[in-house]
């Protein structure tokens, strides 16, 4: 039972890329951010036994076991490792084709400091649930993962690699049968109709999962009704103000979603009611803005591109000039009034998760894009510590795992990250992660960098 898992296993295709492997570990002489959203703490010490915390401290009065691996981290962070919930293991590669990357994307997950993550979505089967469970093995290095379904959608969206459900009884079995292949969580998609998703989240919640949507055809108040859990995308997605909007009918893809959005305020009395709503029905949302970011023209290139394969990394970069040429672009406008209407929702009392969903048109690489999330929450107005919290405890409580993992206290796992830097003052040193801890094993970034750079896209 994970509730009683010890040290992490570590297997021999795993053992080149873990620095650390002992029984008792002592930190020493760290600053600790907790994940709790609380101050940070000096000059102090957090021994790791078996894989747990066992105990945290200052320096000066945390007492070292005897035998204890004894690492000094003056200068340097401890934080929790993330815990990311909208992610995949694969890849745009044209022709509304995805490539299963489960091998190079599992690797620079850990790599960008996720301990947890939740697949937002499968495109290919079983891939997902076997990889989940050779990560636990210690066969492959990677984060814990919550592996999702193939994706419930209606007739539509013309995916090559998704199969349309044509009523609620498609729902109901694909439900039941991907729960007894080992699925954790379910995500509805754009055109599935609101009986399926009431159908589809009844059945996921009789044994005890979640379900999460990026819809189109169903509003937010609608999905809240029906017993979705969460909600994909933040507000771009939300289709509740959409004028002329039909029952059960998407309406460009999203398009509208997002236009209208950009005329609201988060503050009125509409949308301020849409928010209360999914406060009561304890419906979470989940912040996607690195994905919106590559629509949205004058915005960075993204970090980590080379590790793609070269002609992965031309085709965005070429995707990001044509953008950055884009002056007529809703985005725009639509990313700020994205942020605030996170912030909002946070403000009145939501739950709000992070993830990066690296798909839409490429770009985003795993690891990178997920310490570019937390960037960007705090450029969307959220201060360091309230964007750690959002990318750790936030969502390790979301998946039921918050007793576990997602903050820095004596008795959870050992899952945290090494920064080489303040991410509290500046929340950019989230990229400086000199090791990775996942259940009290010390992974070596920069080598699982290496392992995949300038080939992720092969495997």
């Amino acid at each position: 039972m994970e509730a009683e898992a010890q040290r992490a296993p570590v297997g021999p295709s795993t053992r080149s890329f873990v620095r650390f492997d002992t029984a008792v570990l002592a930190l020493t002489n760290a600053r600790v951010i907790d994940g709790t959203g609380a101050a940070p703490r000096e000059n102090h010490t957090v021994v790791i036994r078996d894989g747990r915390i066992a105990s945290m401290g200052p320096t000066a009065s945390t007492a070292v076991p005897a035998g204890a691996l004894t690492v000094d981290m003056a200068g340097k962070t401890l934080m929790p490792g993330l815990v990311m919930v909208h992610e995949h293991l694969y890849y745009p590669v044209g022709a509304g084709t995805y490539a299963n990357l489960t091998e190079s994307f599992s690797r620079l997950y850990l790599a960008g400091g996720v301990t947890s993550m939740r697949t937002g979505g499968n495109m290919n089967g079983f891939a997902e649930l076997l990889v989940a469970k050779a990560i636990a093995r210690g066969e492959k290095p990677g984060p814990f993962i919550d592996a999702t379904a193939p994706y419930l959608e209606g007739p539509g969206m013309g995916f090559n690699q998704v199969v349309a459900l044509r009523d609620t009884s498609d729902a109901k079995a694909l439900v039941s049968y991907w729960a007894a292949q080992g699925a954790t969580s379910f995500k509805a998609y754009m055109n599935i109709s609101r009986d399926e998703l009431r159908v589809a989240a009844r059945e996921a919640h009789a044994r005890g999962l979640k379900i999460t949507g990026h819809l189109c055809s169903v509003t937010y108040r609608e999905a809240a009704d029906a017993g979705i859990d969460d909600l994909e995308h933040g507000f771009f997605a939300m289709n509740d103000f959409v004028p002329n909007k039909k029952p059960d009918i998407c309406v460009g893809r999203g398009g509208a979603a997002t236009a209208s959005m950009a005329q609201l305020d988060p503050n009125s009395a509409d949308v301020q009611a849409l928010f209360r709503y999914l406060i009561e029905k304890k419906v979470a949302v989940t912040s996607t803005l690195t994905i919106f970011e590559t629509f949205t023209p004058g915005r960075p290139l993204p970090a980590g591109l080379d590790v793609l394969l070269p002609q992965l990394r031309e085709e965005y970069e070429r995707r990001h000039a044509a953008t950055a040429r884009n002056t007529q672009s809703p985005y725009l406008k639509a990313f700020a009034k994205g942020m605030a209407f996170e912030r909002a929702f946070v403000k009145a009392g939501g739950t709000l998760i992070v993830g990066t969903d690296p798909t839409g048109g490429g770009g985003l690489v795993p690891g990178f894009s997920n310490q570019r999330a937390l960037e960007l929450l705090v450029e969307a107005g959220f201060s360091p510590l309230e964007a750690i919290r959002i990318g750790t405890l936030n969502g390790a409580t979301y998946l039921g795992r918050g007793a576990l993992t997602g903050s820095l206290e004596v008795g959870k796992l050992a899952d945290l990250v090494v920064i080489n830097g303040n991410p509290a003052v500046t929340i950019g040193d989230v990229r400086k992660v000199e090791w990775v801890f996942r259940q009290g094993v010390g992974y070596d970034p920069a080598a699982m960098i290496q392992s995949v750079r300038g080939k992720a896209g092969l495997w």
